[in-house]
């Protein structure tokens, strides 16, 4: 069988117990050097699909059900493959698809108007109790700032928030534009922590209900309103611009467009915040199994598809920070709390869902422990005078502005 043949030559920590169709068993690796994990196939199609186009192939059987995992864990299998594979391509056609899937890649990550807002309504529009069942209480969708492993899921993502804030060195009364505003967590806390005040946009009509409703309980509706709009539409000037997590839904042929509108929406001396999931290989197309079932239209440009749009239109990329595990310690997160919950998420769904997002989280968290996933935070301002020209003010901004628990913690350390 040639799917034999490929995972002999790929697994080489830990150990592989393959069953296939027919019932044959197959075994690869060296038991004492990583996991070990029992898989079979039920489906004669899958010795060749998985050959293929093990990107789409493989979720799609999991899913389906024609691929179990007989001892182990999905992420343990998925954590297999990842820590052998690393950022190489995987089966027989598998380079050679990647290489033909540039040519069309265009077309994949269209995000015209209309379009953009039917995409996001595929993920962003599912239940609100599906997010309570595995996000942090503020429903924060993106990357948590761990300091160290011990840290919270909530206390993480109360640092990216007050890390974003921070570089976005805000002052009272200023206007913000929170580009891809979610449930409103970021906006609301914008809006409470530096007193400023903040328009969220979005293009998930389930996400607008929430963060308007979230913004009167809060009573800050009077500093933090949210519009069902793309971030094309939007038209007055804003002191700050911030988004998180939403640059991962526009698309490269809209990459000028977008980095366009924040030229023109930004006053002279402002400055934005782009906190995006990136990847440190050359460009490449989205996993297509990601794609077709969670994220459509959805791309995790390279760095090097970001500079030249903005050398070209004039802005200045003041800062870059790079995060490298974070994310994968907040999938992690994500995962056990998911899992804890799956009951619940097999009630509002069903099982073929609960199976589907088990193989999006732990096949997200692995893409960043070894397959190049990182997340950038790009601070960019229209003016090279807009800041000061040492990073000092974001480490000040950050005391001056800490929560009063946090004050308390330093103090006692």
């Amino acid at each position: 069988m040639l799917l034999a043949k490929l995972f002999r030559s790929l697994i080489q920590q830990g150990e592989l117990t393959l069953i296939d169709a027919t019932g044959r068993t197959h075994r690869f690796g060296t038991p004492e050097s990583g996991p070990r994990v029992t898989m079979r196939l039920h489906d004669r199609r899958l010795h060749y699909r998985l050959l293929i186009n093990p990107r789409l192939y493989l979720g799609e059987a999991y899913m389906d059900g024609t691929l179990t995992i007989e001892s182990g864990t999905l992420y343990d299998f998925l954590d297999l493959v990842g820590r052998n594979a690393g950022e190489r391509t995987v089966g027989l056609w598998d380079a050679w698809l990647l290489r033909a899937r540039r040519l069309w890649r265009g077309l994949e990550q269209a995000n015209p108007l209309g379009l953009a807002q039917k995409n996001v309504a595929h993920h962003y529009d599912l239940s609100g109790e599906l997010y309570d069942l595995f996000l942090d209480s503020d429903r924060q969708y993106s990357c948590g700032y761990f300091a160290d492993g011990g840290t919270t899921l909530e206390a993480a993502q109360e640092a990216k928030k007050h890390h974003i804030a921070a570089k976005l060195r805000l002052a009272p009364d200023q206007h913000v534009l929170d580009i891809g505003c979610g449930w409103g967590g970021m906006a609301l806390y914008l809006a409470r922590t530096a007193g400023v005040r903040v328009t969220g946009i979005t293009l998930s009509r389930e996400q607008l209900r929430v963060a308007r409703e979230r913004a009167e309980a809060a009573d800050l509706a009077d500093r933090v309103q949210f519009h069902l709009c793309d971030y094309r539409e939007v038209a007055e000037p804003f002191d700050r611009i911030v988004s998180v997590g939403m640059f991962e839904h526009v698309g490269t042929p809209h990459y000028r467009e977008f980095f366009d509108k924040v030229w023109d929406l930004l006053v002279p001396d402002g400055i934005a915040l782009l906190h995006t999931i990136a990847h440190r290989e050359p460009p490449t197309n989205t996993n297509p199994w990601l794609r077709k079932y969670i994220f459509p239209g959805g791309y995790c440009p390279a760095l090097s598809e970001i500079m030249p749009i903005t050398e070209r239109t004039g802005l200045w990329i003041t800062d870059i920070e790079i995060l490298r595990l974070h994310y994968a310690e907040t999938l992690r997160h994500w995962r056990a709390r998911f899992a804890a919950n799956r009951d619940k998420v097999a009630r509002l769904y069903d099982e073929r869902f609960c199976r589907m997002w088990e193989f999006y989280l732990a096949g997200s968290e692995i893409a960043f422990r070894y397959q190049g996933n990182m997340v950038a935070q790009i601070q960019i301002a229209k003016s090279v005078d807009a800041l000061p020209i040492t990073r000092d003010y974001m480490g000040e901004w950050e005391n001056d502005h800490m929560p009063a628990a946090g004050r308390h913690l330093q103090s006692v350390g």
